[in-house]
Parts: C-alpha cells; structure tokens; sequence
C-alpha cells in the first residue's frame, strides 16, 4: 500500500496536495482496494460549492458504494472528467491519473494527516 509523504490525508481515506489555495484531492490506495473495482465514479460539476466535511460525489464498485467527502470548503475548479469513461483509474494510479477534482478553497484549511498519521491510522 503506498502512502505518499508529500500529501495530506482525511480520517475518511480521501488525499489532498494543497497548492496555494487550491486542494487536488481523490481516494487513498488503501480506500481504492477496499472498493475493489471500481465501475463508477460520479465526476462532480466544476461551479458547485462544498463544504468541508460534506459528501459530494460518490465511487461505485463492484462491492459497493461509497461516499466521497470534501476535506476542504470550497469552489470545485477542475475535475478529472476521464474519470467518468475510465473508472478504473482510481484503481491503477490513486495518486496520479485517478484525481477526482480541484477546490479552490474559501477559507482555512482543516487540520489533515499527514502521511505518518495516515500510515497509524490504517495500521500501515
């Protein structure tokens, strides 16, 4: 299971990299083989609002559906519309080609895990 030490990571198994105000979040390695094959993701709209904690999109997989949760309050900038032909992304690359989507945060940023608080969490 690989746990990237230049990244954030939420209680909820989601990962953020902040850049300025912006946060690229998706689902952990340890979340997408929990999922097993994922058949679908809801891809959210670029313009809507999320508030930090709040569900906003879901993963479907062959063993169930899960919720997706905002680590962050903001405005959804950019979303990895691939996703949407091309689910299995989140099981192949997590970190890389498997990013959901963008939020240019509002306001602070939420205290998050970092990888050695991640890897204590998930007994990694």
């Amino acid at each position: 299971m690989r746990i990237p030490d230049d990244l954030r990571y939420t209680e909820d198994h989601e990962w953020v990299r902040i850049s300025g105000n912006v946060a690229r979040l998706g689902i952990t390695d340890y979340a997408q083989d929990a999922l097993g094959d994922v058949v679908f993701v809801g891809v959210p709209d670029v313009g809507a609002t999320v508030a930090a904690k709040a569900s906003f999109t879901e993963v479907e997989s062959t063993k169930s559906v899960s919720d997706i949760y905002a680590p962050v309050s903001g405005v959804i900038t950019a979303v990895n519309a691939a996703l949407a032909e091309r689910p299995e992304l989140l099981n192949q690359d997590p970190y890389g080609d498997g990013w959901i989507c963008e939020i240019t945060c509002d306001g602070p940023l939420p205290e998050l895990l970092d990888a050695a608080g991640y890897r204590a969490l998930v007994g990694g």
